[in-house]
């Protein structure tokens, strides 16, 4: 193991990277992110147009599901993989691979041939966002870090909501440059990852030293055949059956799969995928278990929100994405002003604690939404719900990365990641299935009590080929629910009260899970921030190790501490790994 002690031109003398070269940095990170961010929901609103153009429809849910199934195995595994042999070139590997599959995704002729692409194109995105978020941990002292962090979680957001529009926009355009609307999709991906790929290569010098260590194969393994069948029974179990056979034989795999991952994870030790001993630490976990509810609401309730605004306002894919910007804003401008609060205070526990108490009464308010209620006070709830999501998402993960050693960076951020995917997944296939599964019921309990009102007796006696109709789709289930547009108000009110009310059971339970936010925000331990890098702390402790294993050290080096020690990741005194470094091993 070998450095070169070497420094970035213009930097200042204690190795910090000045205000400029972070700016300049974080472009190429954002672009990169943006990009994983996006497409993570742009097919959502372009899966019916694109399963149309390839004639096979009933195979759409494999697309979505490819992608997530491998960009949320991936992350953990880029993450360690970028702690041993390096950021910038773990990050260019990822944005490579999605840009490749981005491109195949685009040729595909037919919809097994896009899920395989779309899973290959799911890996890179797996990368992409926890290293954009451990660069930013290698070269920012924490207690700057969150300024930084919440310009990335701000894009992060934005490209997931924005994603539906644009998908709805470019799959409403039958060609484009010779190619359909649809697969402008995935081509818009090349130019924008090949800027980024030219900006990264340019400007991103990282400090790393290479450490041997064995790549935990068999945890990557087995954490594949624990998570496969528990996502795809997630997404799938609604039209198989939740108590099918099917589901069962998921369920036992997924179980036996992640049993057998922590017993690797346990033989492994520090070379584990996800070392069980930043788990020790109570930060640590209580954060990776508020991420995990986080992206429960966050994605479970983003899924319901747009189909309340599709089918009961009647607004179109691209116009309900559109409609989803007051919670954009609120959570942009909390992400922004939580990282300027964290930069001139040290402080964060106050914020998920604050943030989770806005996102219960943003849910609050929307379990009130019914089908005659003013968009203006949608748009206020959103907007709330943004806020107190806003303040959680950077805060939990400064939290995390803060918590565990600076060697541990990579594994610290991907983890953030991992555990909103997992979360996320859990909330959509959960959350729509109880939407769907109450809609039938509170649909026909609103038509009869619609039957003995004069105005639904009068439009059914004025329009007996659409009360005919009506009947005719209600039996057939929600699949289709184009008809409601040419049915006379009378006669469609009762089916949008009762999707109304439908989601409201959603929005409530949503609530109710984000309680448990609440409880877990006031037992987070709030662990003093460090003043320097992750790359600053890993350059001295192993400038400090070297020198002691040479006998040269002339201050005794104080103990390393105990993994998960909440204690030890506070601003120490000095001979520290914290301390600012004299030089940095430069990754070229």
């Amino acid at each position: 193991m070998s450095a070169t002690a070497t420094r970035q031109t213009g930097s200042p003398p204690d190795g910090a990277l000045t205000h400029r070269q972070i700016m300049t940095i974080l472009s190429g990170l954002v672009l990169g992110m943006f990009l994983a961010a996006l497409d993570q929901t742009i097919v959502s609103t372009a899966i019916k147009t694109i399963g149309n153009d390839l004639n096979d429809l009933s195979a759409q849910a494999w697309v979505t599901t490819a992608f997530l199934i491998t960009s949320t195995i991936a992350a953990p595994l880029f993450g360690k993989l970028s702690d041993i042999y390096g950021r910038k070139r773990l990050f260019m590997l990822a944005i490579v691979i999605f840009v490749i599959g981005s491109a195949l995704c685009g040729l595909a002729q037919s919809m097994y041939q896009l899920a395989g692409f779309r899973a290959f194109q799911g890996i890179g995105a797996g990368g992409i966002m926890p290293l954009a978020l451990a660069v930013i941990g290698d070269i920012i002292p924490p207690r700057e870090r969150a300024r930084y962090q919440g310009y990335m979680m701000a894009v992060f957001a934005s490209a997931s909501v924005l994603g539906p529009v644009l998908g709805g926009l470019l799959s409403g355009t039958d060609s484009f440059l010779g190619a359909a609307g649809w697969r402008w999709i995935f081509y818009i991906n090349v130019p924008i990852a090949a800027f980024a790929l030219v900006v990264i290569a340019k400007v991103l010098h990282l400090d790393h030293v290479r450490r041997e260590r064995r790549i935990d194969w068999w945890g990557s393994a087995l954490l594949a055949i624990g998570l496969v069948p528990l996502l795809v029974v997630a997404e799938q179990g609604q039209s198989w059956g939740w108590d099918s056979a099917g589901s069962f034989a998921c369920y036992l795999t997924g179980a036996a799969g992640l049993a057998l991952f922590v017993w690797v994870q346990h033989k492994m030790g520090d070379d584990a995928l996800l070392p069980l001993r930043l788990f020790r630490s109570s930060t640590f976990s209580v954060a990776s278990a508020q991420v995990t509810i986080i992206g429960m609401a966050m994605f479970g309730g983003m899924s319901v929100i747009p189909l309340y605004l599709q089918i009961v306002k009647g607004a179109s894919p691209t116009k309900s994405g559109l409609l989803l910007l007051p919670m954009v804003a609120g959570l942009m401008l909390a992400s922004l002003g939580s990282g300027q609060f964290v930069a001139r205070t040290g402080r964060y526990k106050i914020l998920p604690v604050v943030g989770s108490f806005l996102m219960v009464i943003g849910m609050g308010l929307m379990i009130t939404i019914g089908a005659d209620t003013a968009l203006w006070q949608t748009d206020i709830y959103m907007a709330i719900f943004g806020i107190g999501l806003g303040l959680n998402m950077q805060s939990l993960v400064l939290a995390m990365q803060n918590a565990v050693p600076a060697k541990d960076m990579g594994v610290a951020s991907a983890s953030s990641t991992f555990f909103r995917s997992i979360g996320g997944t859990l909330g959509t296939a959960i959350f729509l299935s109880v939407l769907f599964s109450q809609a039938g019921t509170k649909i026909a309990h609103e038509y009869t009590k619609a039957a003995t009102d004069p105005a639904f007796i009068a439009a059914g006696k004025a329009h007996p080929d659409q009360l005919a109709a009506l009947h005719q789709h209600l039996g057939g289930g929600l699949d289709d629910t184009s008809f409601l547009n040419g049915l006379a108000k009378p006669l469609s009110h009762p089916f949008f009260a009762g999707f109304s009310a439908a989601g409201d059971v959603v929005f409530a339970i949503v609530a109710v899970l984000l309680l448990a936010a609440i409880v877990l925000s006031t037992r987070l331990k709030e662990v003093p921030l460090r003043m320097v890098s992750g790359n600053q702390a890993r350059t001295e402790a192993e400038t400090a190790a070297t020198a002691s294993a040479a006998g040269t050290a002339t201050v005794p080096a104080p103990a390393p501490a105990p993994a998960g020690d909440d204690t030890a990741q506070g601003a120490p005194a000095a001979p520290s790994p914290d301390t600012p470094r004299t030089g940095t091993a430069t990754e070229h």
